[in-house]
This record gives structure tokens, sequence and C-alpha cells, in this order.
């Protein structure tokens, strides 16, 4: 499968997961600060602290990419180095990181794609009640105006939001991300905020400059009933609107989905005159991330949505135990082309954890990545020929790092990060990716 000429590929990874240096340089507290260091939150008592040093060896590791081949790389600005407290003065050392990382890309001849905001809020934001609060959403407008007037003049594609539903779904319904809060008002409110600080800074932006490609990363994935029940059927819906279709719609259609507005009536967020129109602010491209799908099955009690997931029959999983399912990186695809107006879409975030580690020769044998992307990326190529319009794909991740509240225990990346030591390891992967990217095509 050859993709087209100009197809962008790139990989990605976040500031608080792969930077660092949490207390140098002036950055401000996050929330994954002060959740990571309260004991029980994440395993094995791991913090990002330090996670893959990344603020002090950038260098090599934007080396690292040029040796793979990558044609763009999808980093994320922690906020709190701009703004320890999220709003007032400017940290100009901050800034200096960011202008010398972009620097570093450019000169390799690597097209950084920044996003905003990767879940690392500014705990003094928090402290005021987080996108709770409606006026996070102007502060976070400020925030990326501010971005954009030092980085903009070299980096024109950006991202407003990663995953705005998967930060509040797991942070803020079922309390296992930061800020760690489980209550669906509060979830709600936040859906609204992210979205209404996304359109704000959207337009701010294009008031700095005209010239950006804007867009945002959504996660989406199919939601299958488990069963031919309509019980079943009807969970697997509801999970679809509440997950995904609350975000695609907003942004494409300036309305939320009926079901939700229907059935969460009592948790509705504060939606007031004009919201919505701000949310559907025209963007340039639509980022996908996708790694599974959720098989569904009703489960009255489950306490938001009545519905559970479930593991299908056969199927084959990663180490993180997602299901290995590359159709459905053709069916959102697929999806998102026919049920919206959309503009290019880029896959923003796609890979598998798999833990393989240096074997005696110092070599990182990991087949099952390699099987694992080579199946995704065959059919995210067919949605291609079938008139999608794809434009880019960024692996997940450039890097081993800290992923979340299973802290180092699971490894997305095509480079092994041994952390005592810092040394990085291309994988077999990365020589593989290597070798599509030059060759601009998948092996059948």
């Amino acid at each position: 499968m050859t993709f087209p000429n100009g197809f962008i590929w790139g990989a990605a990874a976040a500031s608080y997961q792969i930077e660092g240096a949490a207390s140098e340089d002036g950055r401000g507290e996050t929330i994954w600060d002060r959740f990571a260091h309260t004991p029980g939150k994440v395993k094995n008592g791991h913090t990002g602290d330090i996670a893959c040093d990344h603020y002090h060896r950038y260098k090599e590791d934007v080396a690292i990419m040029k040796q793979i081949g990558l044609s763009a790389y999808r980093l994320s600005m922690a906020w709190s180095r701009l703004f320890p407290s999220g709003r007032g003065s400017l940290n100009r050392k901050g800034v200096d990181f960011y202008n010398k990382l972009v620097d570093t890309l450019l000169e390799n001849g690597i097209t950084p794609y920044i996003t905003l905001f990767h879940w690392d809020l500014p705990q003094a934001l928090q402290e005021q009640g987080g996108f709770g609060s409606r006026d996070i959403a102007y502060y976070f407008r400020d925030y990326a105006a501010e971005a954009v007037r030092h980085l903009g003049d070299r980096v024109k594609h950006w991202m407003t939001l990663n995953e705005p539903g998967i930060y509040v779904s797991n942070a803020h319904m079922l309390g296992v991300h930061a800020p760690g809060i489980r209550d669906l008002k509060t979830a709600m409110s936040v859906s609204h905020t992210l979205l209404l600080g996304h359109g704000e800074a959207v337009a701010a932006m294009r008031k700095e400059r005209a010239d950006l490609k804007i867009g945002i990363a959504l996660s989406a994935s199919m939601r299958d009933p488990a069963t031919a029940k309509s019980e079943d059927i009807e969970a697997a819906a509801r999970c679809f609107d509440f997950e995904d279709r609350w975000y695609f719609d907003a942004l494409y259609r300036g309305q939320y989905p009926e079901r939700i507005l229907r059935e969460y009536a009592a948790f509705l967020p504060d939606i007031r005159e004009g919201d919505m129109q701000i949310i559907r602010a025209p963007m340039n491209w639509l980022g996908i991330n996708n790694y599974s799908r959720a098989v569904v099955a009703h489960d009255e009690t489950e306490r938001f949505l009545k519905a559970k997931g479930t593991k299908p029959a056969g199927a084959s999983f990663t180490d993180f135990n997602w299901e290995i399912y590359p159709e459905g990186i053709y069916r959102i695809l697929k999806w998102a082309s026919e049920e919206f107006d959309y503009p290019d879409i880029y896959i923003t975030e796609n890979g598998a954890a798999f833990n393989e580690g240096p074997d005696a020769s110092g070599r990182v044998p990991d087949e099952r990545r390699i099987r694992f992307l080579q199946a995704y990326l065959q059919a995210a190529g067919r949605a291609i020929t079938e008139g999608v319009k794809l434009k880019g794909y960024f692996l997940w991740s450039i890097m081993d790092n800290f992923e979340w509240a299973e802290g180092f225990g699971q490894r997305f990346g095509i480079v092994h990060v041994d952390y005592a030591t810092q040394k990085r390891t291309l994988k077999d992967s990365a020589y593989w990716y290597g070798k599509l990217i030059r060759s601009n095509s998948v092996p059948e």
C-alpha cells in the first residue's frame, strides 16, 4: 500500500510524559504533579518528575527522530512552563525551552505540530475550579495567544486540546487521572468549558496570525454492542454519543447530541447564548487518536453510563489489555468522513503498549508492535483509497514514557528508554518505521 505523495509521517509525545524538570526554570506545579505525588494514585508511586528527561536531552531526542526519518513531530507545551500559575506574568525560561526545541526540530528538517493542552493543567487553576470554572476558558485563550505570539512565526500547525473526552471521563467521572474527581455534573461542565476554551483559543490564535493551520486531537473509537440485545445496542449508542459524538457534534454542528441532552438533563453544563457558535470556530484539520474499540454491554450497576466494557471472544490484546482491532481505525475514519463536512484529517495518535526490553545483545525486538502498526496502517490506507482525506500519521509514541496512572509500566515507544540511566535504544519497530517512511508505503 503506497500512500499519497506528501503524506506526513510523524511521531508524538506529551510534555508531562517525557519532559521531567518538574521544578526547574520557573515551571509551576500541575495537577499531574499533585496527583502523582499522592500515594496510591499512580502505580508503584511513579511520577513525571524526571520521566525521560527530555527537557535536558531534547537535542539527543531530535537526533533520534532525524535518524528514524520523521517528517514531523507532535509535541505538547506545558502551560505551567509559560504561566506557572496559569495566568499573569510570562515565564521567559519556559518560552526559551520551546523556542530551542522548535528551532532544533526545524534545523533537522522536522516540522513541529504543537498541542496546547495535553492534560497537565496548572494546579493553581485547578484550585480555582479547573475547567469546571468558565473563567478557565478565557485563561486558556490568553495562554494560546501568547504561545502563538512567541512561536507562530515558525510553528504553523497547532492543536488546541488533546482528547478532551478522555480528560473528562478519566479525570472527572472515573477519577483515575488527575485531578481525580468522580462527579458527573462537574464532568459535563468541564466538557463544555474545554470546548468553549477551544473556540476562544482558535479565534485568538487567528487574530495573532492568519497563516496558522489549527485543529484539535479527538479520541475516537467505535462502540460496538456486546450482543444483539436491545439494551446492549442502546448502551453502546449512549457511550458513543457521550464519549465521542458530544465533541464532534459541538465542533462541527454547533450542537450537542439530543440523546445526551435528554437523558442527562439534570447534569447539563451552563450553556449560554453564543457559546455553541464560539465552539464551532472553523478549523483547518481534524486530529483523530485511535487505538482500539469498546465492546459494550448494559450494566445497571454502572454509576454514570449504565454500561461496561467486555472482552470479545477470540480477540488479541496488547500488554495494556486493549483489543487489537485495526478495522476500527478504518471505520472511525469512514464515519468522520461520511458524517461531517470535515477538513483534512490526521491520525494524531496510534500505537500499542508492548513491553519488550533489550535482549542480551542490546537489541529490542518488538515484532508484535510492527505487526500492529502494519495492520492499522493498511486499514488507514484502505480508507484513503475510499476517499477519506487523511493527510498524515503520528505514531504514539516516539519513546517509552510516563503512561499516566500506569506510571512507567506500559511502554508505547518505538525507542526504548532505560529510566535508571536514560539510555535510548531504537527498537526494531523504529527501524521498520524508518524504512516505511523512506518508501512511503506499508508492506502488504
